[in-house]
């Protein structure tokens, strides 16, 4: 059967002509459907056989139990029959349970008699290990004996018990009260040994670590005994009475091999917190400062491995308990508040090296429970990318507020032209706060780069992108909004108008700064310098995207200082030629000068701003002018009174006018610019037609300029033909007919026709 997932309807029928494949397309599928209920049928008669064998073996397992359940009773009835079966048994027993007392009572006073002696020798042989304890050599039989003198202690405790004398178990107590301190004493070599092994495997000392691991073992094995006999003695206490007698050797769990565990966790958790003095000190010593930590797994695998038992499992012993350890100590250090970010970042890539080290080591990563930081290194990077951001935002906040402030307090103890703002080397008007912006993304920029993580870096850029475009939105929205507050002022107020001026021209030389590279002295713009800085950091696809977004950023820039000379030349026509541009093609216009003096003004605008303009800005500054001339000039159709009478030389002042642009057009230092310029000003040709063709030819006349201009706004060539003395409702109707009939073709950029509305 083909295993492959089967393609979506939508890939298989994307033509009409696969229509004809739906047939054939239900057979195969009808096959594929069929194997798989064939599969899952098996797959069913499968877990169904073998969920009734393990339901069999269970009920086996009953009847077993009860069957060994039977026999005991059987054997318990037996034994209570035997004693009846037997003459005088009554009294056999008796004579036996005396001798077996006497036998127990010899045994007990001869162990009392010489519990000192051998409690001596014992003390003795501690001393002797005291004074060499690079080996021990009585460890083995101060660990016997000490085992010995323990039953003997225990067994006597218990029979005093039984006796309910409690001066006679405040005797034994007080003879017994040394054998406490003795096994002090012994258990600190045990706990000495336990906390050292390691050192001891690499010291080569073998023998004594074999013998640790004996004691251990046998340790081990009595308190096992010890439980399961607790157990029974607990499930069958009415059978606890009969065997006491087999309850020879250790009373209680002693619990020397958790107590090795212990010292283990300690030993670790002592170089742990060295570990941690020196991380938290130097955050790049995080893999130098744990390298005990895979030695000591090493030392373990390699040299402690044969030295104890097989089903110790020694190296995976150590293993779980370090592993444990090293997750507290990473997780206390994410979680620790007066840890830094660095360390956080450390911990982050520490992980990906850990579980490396420690399958060289033969530990694979999912035998080692839980995950060494619990998975969270996502939330980590995110966190960490967070902080930089939430810097980021503060300190961009910060910067346009106090942009904002000094916007707002422009007029107030400036430089000339009453503006509070900087001029670079060159002169031009810049504002004070670019510098310290793109100085504050390049060390935000580093901090993301030292992470030495790809995702944080490129999570960082990405809103450091967003901002940005932001940023020009916001500039433009603070700009827009005071400059429309001029635009039916009076006289008295337009306070901050001039430096609102001055801060127009500014905000453009600060976009060109953003993005002009200085090839000849090798000064790359501040764009290009951001964005060779994080580059190198990311992936390649993650560049290529960033590439896209660092232009279309780069196309914002061009667009606001584009706007900011549009605006300026708006806020000219709204402040200075306010009275000016109401009396265009009304009778007024015959006899005034308003073409001249707006022609002269702008000169004196280019003149006085031309020094400290970025040069790349200056030409278009004169094209916004121009372009807004043209718009302002068309519009006046609809000025109150505007009205074009044939008797009127209309002709004649129109030529004039144009003349006088067209002439300082001509005197422009780029004859590039003013070649341009006229260009576009040729509309008013085709202005001038429709002003002048008769009535039978003003549908050819709107044909000739839509062709030329296929965003020539309908609206306004209705108010064109309203605007002559002669114009009739025929005239109208006769351009929306012809409107209707002709299909013009959609250039690829709008005209000027598109503004004149």
């Amino acid at each position: 059967m083909d295993d492959s997932p089967a393609p979506k309807l939508a890939e298989l029928l994307r033509h009409p002509d696969d229509l004809d494949k739906i047939p054939a397309l239900k057979m195969d599928f009808a096959r594929k459907k069929g194997a798989v209920d064939g599969q899952l049928r098996n797959g069913l008669r499968e877990q169904l056989e073998l969920t009734q064998s393990g339901m069999n073996g269970l009920g086996d397992g009953q009847k077993t139990v009860q069957a060994i359940k039977d026999e005991m009773m059987k054997i318990d009835l037996l034994c209570s029959e035997s004693q009846e079966m037997i003459k005088d048994f009554a009294s056999i027993n008796l004579v036996s349970q005396a001798h077996r007392n006497f036998g127990a009572v010899e045994a007990m006073r001869k162990n009392l008699e010489t519990f000192n002696d051998r409690l001596n020798v014992v003390e003795a042989m501690l001393s002797e290990d005291d004074e060499d304890k690079e080996n021990m050599p009585n460890l083995l039989p101060c660990h016997y004996e000490l085992t010995q003198l323990r039953n003997v202690r225990d067994d006597a405790m218990e029979q005093i018990k039984r006796a309910d004398d409690s001066s006679l178990e405040a005797t034994l107590e007080d003879y017994f009260k040394r054998l406490d301190d003795t096994i002090d004493w012994f258990d600190e070599h045990v706990g000495m040994l336990a906390l050292n092994l390691i050192n001891f495997v690499v010291n080569d000392n073998n023998g004594l670590v074999v013998r640790f691991a004996v004691v251990m073992e046998a340790e081990e094995k009595s308190d096992q005994r010890v439980l399961a006999l607790q157990e029974a003695l607990k499930d069958h206490k009415e059978m606890a009475v009969r065997f006491q007698s087999i309850t020879d050797g250790a009373k209680k769990v002693r619990g020397y091999k958790e107590k090795f565990l212990e010292a283990i966790r300690i030993s670790a958790e002592s170089q742990f917190d060295q570990a941690r003095e020196d991380f938290l000190e130097d955050p790049s010593q995080l893999e130098k400062s744990m390298k005990w930590y895979f030695n000591d797994l090493n030392a373990v695998k390699i040299g402690m491995t044969p030295l104890t038992p097989k089903k110790w499992r020694v190296s995976k012993m150590y293993a779980d308990i370090y592993h444990r350890l090293m997750h507290d100590f990473l997780v206390g250090i994410v979680d620790d508040p007066d840890t830094s970010s660095a360390h956080t970042l450390e911990v982050i890539g520490f992980p990906e090296k850990y579980y490396k080290k420690m399958g060289k080591l033969g530990f694979r990563a999912e035998d080692l429970k839980p995950h060494v930081i619990d998975n969270r290194e996502a939330e980590l990077v995110r966190d960490f990318r967070q902080l930089i951001i939430k810097f980021l935002d503060e300190w961009i906040d910060r910067i346009f507020d106090q942009e904002r402030r000094d916007f707002a307090d422009r007029s107030l103890n400036g430089p000339e032209g009453g503006s509070n703002l900087d001029q670079d080397e060159y002169g031009y008007f810049r504002t004070k706060n670019l510098a310290p912006l793109w100085r504050m993304l390049r060390e935000q920029v580093d901090t993301a780069v030292n992470s030495q993580r790809a995702d944080v870096v490129e999570g960082v850029i990405d809103a450091m992108l967003l901002r940005l475009h932001d940023r020009q939105r916001s500039w433009q929205e603070m700009l827009e909004t005071e400059a429309a507050r001029f635009q039916d002022a009076n006289e008295t107020e337009l306070e901050g108008f001039q430096a609102l001026q001055d801060w127009l021209v500014a905000t453009a030389n600060d976009q060109i700064a953003c993005i002009d590279d200085n090839e000849e002295e090798n000064r790359p713009a501040y764009l290009t310098s951001f964005r060779q800085s994080f580059e190198p950091h990311v992936t390649p696809a993650y560049a290529e995207r960033a590439a896209t977004e660092v232009a279309n950023l780069q196309g914002g820039y061009v667009d606001l200082s584009t706007w900011c000379m549009t605006r300026f030349a708006v806020l000219i026509f709204d402040v200075d030629f306010r009275t000016v541009m109401p009396d265009f093609f009304t009778p007024k216009w015959y006899t005034s000068t308003a073409m001249k003096q707006m022609v002269v003004t702008f000169e004196e605008y280019v003149n006085d701003y031309r020094a400290v303009l970025h040069h790349s800005l200056v030409d278009i500054f004169i094209e916004a002018l121009a372009d807004e001339l043209l718009l302002r000039y068309l519009g006046a159709v609809r000025n109150k009174g505007a009205k074009f009478r044939r008797v009127d030389p209309f002709q004649d002042k129109l030529f004039n006018d144009i003349s006088v642009a067209f002439d300082f057009f001509s005197n422009l230092p780029s004859p590039d610019v003013g070649s341009n310029i006229k260009q576009t000003w040729r509309v008013t040709e085709s202005f001038l037609q429709l002003l002048t063709a008769d009535k039978d030819g003003v549908a050819d006349a709107f044909q000739d300029f839509k062709t030329k201009h296929w965003d020539l706004q309908l609206s306004w060539v209705e108010a064109v033909l309203r605007s002559r003395d002669d114009f009739e409702r025929s005239m109208l109707n006769s351009v929306k007919a012809r409107a209707a009939q002709i299909d013009v073709q959609r250039g690829g950029q709008e005209t000027i026709m598109s503004r004149v509305k």
